[in-house]
């Protein structure tokens, strides 16, 4: 019976130890992709106000906005695909094909387009944060 009773011990001590580890891991688990989702979320924000910026200084160039605002939507959309927070994921889709959805092809429709990204991009700024949530 001795033998019995020493290992006791060490298999409740192994146990203990496992129980802490697995629990150790998974919190650090969460931690690690609340951090993820934080990071794509400050990301999202600043593709749209990046963006809107150059969308700005680009009135005189038509085709270098339009792959401004492409360019913009591609990186949302990239943003989106790796997303693990599904409400991000369908808000960054959504701003990514109105930024994709633009055409200018002239200084009347820049100047529409820009006035629009102007108007737009803080709502969208919102939707993304509250996606977030």
């Amino acid at each position: 019976m001795r033998p019995l009773q020493r290992r006791i011990p060490v298999l409740a001590a192994s146990a203990l130890a496992a129980a802490l580890i697995t629990t150790g891991c998974s919190e650090i688990q969460e931690v690690s992709q609340g951090i993820d989702k934080a990071q794509q979320c400050v990301q999202a924000a600043g593709i749209v106000t990046e963006t809107a910026a150059k969308v700005s200084g680009l009135l005189d160039d038509p085709a270098a906005m339009e792959k401004a605002l492409n360019d913009g939507g591609a990186k949302l959309g990239d943003l989106a695909d790796k997303a693990a927070n599904t409400s991000l994921k369908e808000a960054a889709e959504g701003v990514s094909s109105t930024l994709e959805g633009f055409t200018v092809t002239d200084a009347n429709s820049a100047v529409d387009a820009a006035q629009k990204v102007a108007t737009d991009s803080v709502q969208w700024v919102q939707q993304l944060t509250n996606a977030c949530g």
